[in-house]
């Protein structure tokens, strides 16, 4: 009997199956520098600790897309290690920001199957949560992710796709206790621009790009334990190409959106979120963003703004998310995007 892990493939899953996946995972200042040494981020709050005590965090959180990826790369032996690609997010909520010496944990429960037309891959439905060494919710998201068969004659499950919000409502987001923007420095965040700046509606072109190359994008996913073949074996892909972990590109965007988002200083959750294309080695990445909603939070000083967030392969001025149908039918996105994230931030009033 074979002593190594194959990962499971689509007719492995079950829907109710709980997978407790391993390994346990401390969060490191060294988590926090690495960050910062791949993404260009700047934001105040995981920057600075004398920043972060000033609005009422102590110790200083680190980013949370940090505790994103490292709670999504602990499911990756068990349900993406076969995955052709990860397709999207929902209904993801942050309970409480992640600070050095916390050990976060994962599991996840599988809610959906949905075998492929061509009968030699299907969707895998997950709800996952991550909790911290005191038992305490850190995150839960869902997620969905197309993974081969193993045997392509192995007879179909019945289809079950689960209900998920299009949004996590405004009432149910999670403010950080303690959180007081009251007393906030505009000049030490980067940017003046508050709550009230921003118009449901406007876009904002964040002007910066950065090239993606093989080593940083594996060093990046190896940081999160993320083991999936895909972004390190090239005989994982008939192309002979490593695909970037989408989470690589969604940091990507977040940290260039600092220009023009510079006091969106916490993620509170991720609404929805979709890999619309392929992001490969030498690919440069550009984004923008579009208000999609406003709404007050009970927190002193504390407003949330409901983001768009989009990632682009070159950069487009014209900010364009969809393509012309009547040129490619069935076309969903513009040539060039990468990501389209919905998400919620907390930002000064």
């Amino acid at each position: 009997m074979s002593k190594t892990n194959p990962g499971n493939f689509f007719e492995d899953f079950t829907i109710g199956q709980v997978l407790r996946h391993a390994t346990p995972r401390t969060v490191t200042e060294g988590d926090r520098a690495l960050y910062g040494a791949v993404y260009p981020t700047r934001f105040a709050v995981p920057s600075s600790a004398a920043f972060a005590a000033s609005v009422g965090l102590s110790p200083a959180p680190v980013e949370d897309l940090i505790a994103f990826h490292i709670a999504f790369g602990k499911t990756v032996p068990d349900i993406s290690l076969n995955a052709i690609a990860n397709l999207g997010y929902a209904e993801c909520r942050f309970h409480q920001p992640v600070v050095p010496g916390d050990t976060i944990s994962t599991q996840s429960e599988v809610i959906g199957l949905k075998q492929n037309s061509n009968g030699k891959s299907g969707v895998v439905y997950v709800r996952s949560t991550a909790t911290n060494q005191r038992d305490e919710v850190v995150l839960d998201w869902a997620r969905w992710v197309m993974v081969h068969k193993r045997d392509h004659d192995a007879p179909a499950p019945e289809t079950v796709v689960p209900d998920l919000a299009d949004a996590v409502a405004a009432a149910d987001l999670l403010v950080p206790a303690g959180l007081d923007f009251t007393s906030y420095d505009d000049v030490a965040a980067g940017e003046p621009h508050r709550f009230d700046d921003y118009e449901v509606g406007e876009k904002i072109d964040h002007v910066d790009g950065v090239t993606i190359t093989d080593p940083e994008h594996m060093l990046a996913t190896r940081l999160w334990q993320n083991t999936a073949k895909v972004h390190f074996n090239t005989e994982a892909r008939p192309d002979g190409t490593r695909l970037v972990y989408g989470g690589h590109v969604i940091s990507l965007a977040r940290a260039l959106s600092f220009n023009g988002l510079a006091n969106a200083q916490l993620i509170a959750a991720i609404n929805a979120g979709a890999h619309t294309a392929p992001a490969l080695a030498g690919d440069t990445v550009y984004a923008w963003s579009e208000v999609l909603d406003k709404a007050e939070t009970g927190a002193p000083g504390v407003g949330a703004l409901r983001l768009r967030l989009v990632a682009t392969k070159g950069r487009d001025e014209s900010m364009t998310l969809r393509g012309d149908a009547s040129a490619d039918r069935g076309q969903k996105y513009a040539p060039g995007v990468l990501l389209d994230l919905d998400y919620w931030a907390l930002v000064p009033r």
